[in-house]
This record gives C-alpha cells, sequence and structure tokens, in this order.
C-alpha cells in the first residue's frame, strides 16, 4: 500500500480510503439498497487488516447508520491499528427519507455532537462539509469548523463538493486541509480547474467514486443494472440509463482489454488512474462486504505506465464521441 500526505495537515493516509456511503443501507434518498449489518461492519475491519488506514463517512448516509457501523468495527480492531476517520456535515435528515442543507452554526454544532456520539470518539480526525449548500452559509460553517479545531473536537477540517470560487471565500478565513470531489474516467470535471487549485494551495485531494458507482469494476451488465434494488440511487443515475449506459459499458469493454494486458483488474486500472495524479492524495473505494474490498485493496500497489495512460486518453475520447453524438453526457447530482 502507498500513502501520501493529505495536503499541509500532515495526515499519512494509504492511497486507498474506504468509504462509507453505500453501507448506509437503502431507506434514504441516495441509499444503495438493503444492508446486511455484519457484512458491513466486516468490510470495514477487514479493509484495515489489508492496510487500509482511514474510513470516509458522514452523517447523512443512511442518516447516521454509516457512522454506527464504523463505530462496532472500530470496537473489533485493536487500539493501535484503529484508522483514521473522516465525517461530513451539512446534510441534515427532512423524515421519509429525504435530506436537506444548512451550514449555520447551531445545527452544525448538533451535527458534531451527534457524529462524535455515533462514532464513540471524543474527536474527529478530519471533518468536513459535506456540500457548499446554500451558497450563503458555507462562510458561517467554515468559521463553525475553525471553532470545532480550536475546540479540540476535530483535528482537521475540509470540505466536499466545492468549487474553486468557493474554496477561495473559505481560504481567506481558514486554510482548507482538503477538498473532496467525484472523480473518475467517466466524471473528469475535477480535471478542469479544482485539481490543480487544489494543488497549487496545497489542499488534499480525496476522491470519491472513483470506480464510477460500480460501473468502472468490469462486473456491470445491463442485466445487472435492470435488477438494482428500487432503493438503489443508481437507478436514478443517467449513467446506468440509456443511452449513456449501452456507451458506459462499450467504454468498460475496451477498458477489460487493456486490464487483461497488465494483468490487472479494471477496478485496479480505474482507481490507478485516478492516482495518476500527484494532486490526488487518496481514492475512497466503497465496499459492502469483506471480499469487495479485497478485489479493490490491490489498486494500492498499481501505477500506470506512459503507454497505459495514453491507451486510457485515446479510449476515453471515443466513449466522448459516441457521447456527443447522442447529445451529451446527463450529469448525476451525486
Amino acid at each position: 500500500m502507498q500513502f501520501r500526505t493529505l495536503g499541509r495537515s500532515g495526515l499519512k493516509l494509504s492511497v486507498i480510503g474506504l468509504g462509507t456511503w453505500a453501507i448506509g443501507g437503502g431507506d434514504w434518498k441516495f441509499g444503495w439498497g438493503d444492508q446486511d449489518e455484519a457484512s458491513a461492519v466486516n468490510a470495514i475491519v477487514r479493509a484495515v487488516e489489508l492496510g487500509i488506514n482511514w474510513i470516509d463517512t458522514a452523517a447523512v448516509y443512511g442518516e447516521g447508520r454509516s457512522e454506527e457501523h464504523v463505530a462496532k468495527a472500530m470496537e473489533a480492531i485493536p487500539s493501535a491499528d484503529r484508522p483514521l476517520i473522516a465525517t461530513k456535515c451539512g446534510r441534515v435528515p427532512k423524515g421519509n427519507g429525504e435530506i436537506g442543507c444548512c451550514l449555520k452554526r447551531e445545527s452544525i454544532l448538533a451535527e458534531c455532537e451527534a457524529s462524535l456520539r455515533r462514532l464513540k470518539t471524543d474527536c474527529i480526525d478530519l471533518y468536513q462539509m459535506h456540500w457548499p449548500e446554500p451558497d450563503n452559509e458555507i462562510e458561517e460553517g467554515w468559521q463553525t469548523l475553525v471553532d470545532l479545531q480550536q475546540q479540540g473536537k476535530v483535528r482537521h477540517i475540509g470540505v466536499s463538493n466545492h468549487s474553486v470560487s468557493q474554496l477561495k471565500r473559505l481560504q481567506a478565513i481558514h486554510p482548507v486541509a482538503s477538498q473532496q470531489p467525484p472523480y473518475s474516467m467517466i466524471a473528469r470535471d475535477a480535471e478542469a480547474e479544482i485539481i490543480p487549485y487544489c494543488g497549487q494551495q496545497d489542499i488534499g485531494v480525496v476522491c470519491y467514486s472513483p470506480m464510477g458507482k460500480g460501473l468502472l469494476t468490469g462486473t456491470f451488465t445491463a442485466e445487472r443494472v435492470a435488477a438494482l434494488s428500487p432503493k438503489d440511487h443508481r437507478t436514478r443515475d443517467p449513467r446506468f440509463q440509456s443511452p449513456q449506459l449501452e456507451i458506459n459499458l462499450a467504454f468498460v469493454e475496451s477498458l477489460t482489454a487493456l486490464a487483461n494486458r497488465l494483468g490487472w483488474s479494471v477496478a485496479d486500472v480505474a482507481i490507478a488512474w485516478t492516482l495518476r495524479r500527484p494532486e490526488v492524495t487518496s481514492a475512497i473505494v466503497g465496499a459492502r462486504s469483506p471480499a469487495q474490498i479485497e478485489q479493490t485493496v490491490s489498486a494500492g500497489d498499481r501505477i500506470l505506465d506512459a503507454d497505459s495512460i495514453q491507451a486510457i486518453t485515446t479510449i476515453l475520447a471515443e466513449r466522448d464521441r459516441q457521447l456527443a453524438a447522442v447529445g451529451g453526457a446527463a450529469k448525476p447530482r451525486v
């Protein structure tokens, strides 16, 4: 497993972080279907055994269930081996699985206390504002995170899904330790401004969905997509719907040929591609069972050569051409 330093924070992170979005269950707007608790806890424990040293979660994942799974896993891991924990604030349940947004001081203070209780800890290693919404509250929210850091309730503070202009507003108040954008072969918007800016400002980048919510694992078929649970938010994601689905599956077929030549899995190639950027500290890889993390953790030791990167660029150009031919790519909310 490789390790990189998260911006100016001094935190040494494994280049693979374990994501817990998917283990929150299906009873909320952005769920992934029903989740067995034992499998979720065992996946976290197994990830740590395999060398992953940090866990990404959020208060909104399963409306607190993911954080509770993380806490149970920590009880099963020797104290000396316990990973760093990153969680997020700014998303609040509205009832019936719906979620709202709030970055007001009192709301964030309450969220932090609730996360500390669920995680059964007195200090969060990395605390991030989940989304910059409402935009007119981001300064108030950020100052609240600064205060929490000064109080010793969180060690480092960062953001997720923020634009460069929003990062600049926050930097004027206090340095941002981390930015967590979506980033994968099929979601490359972060390359235009966000990743370069973070590199210039020494802000650590921890990207989420590097495997395109599973599309870039090489295990998806049209039949598997059709069989997704109604509780799985991917059923509403345009990348999992025609015509994008057919184009994405053809892209993965071409990627599989490259992976086979390398002797890697398709997931290895997808994750290593995000890590080719020196600005990216770590890629957050989700797993709902021990077997899933066992299949993807090998990417932490993979480094793509220049010829492979060029081959991927060529394959991506063909995907972009096909998407343009059908009117472009509609983008999901997350």
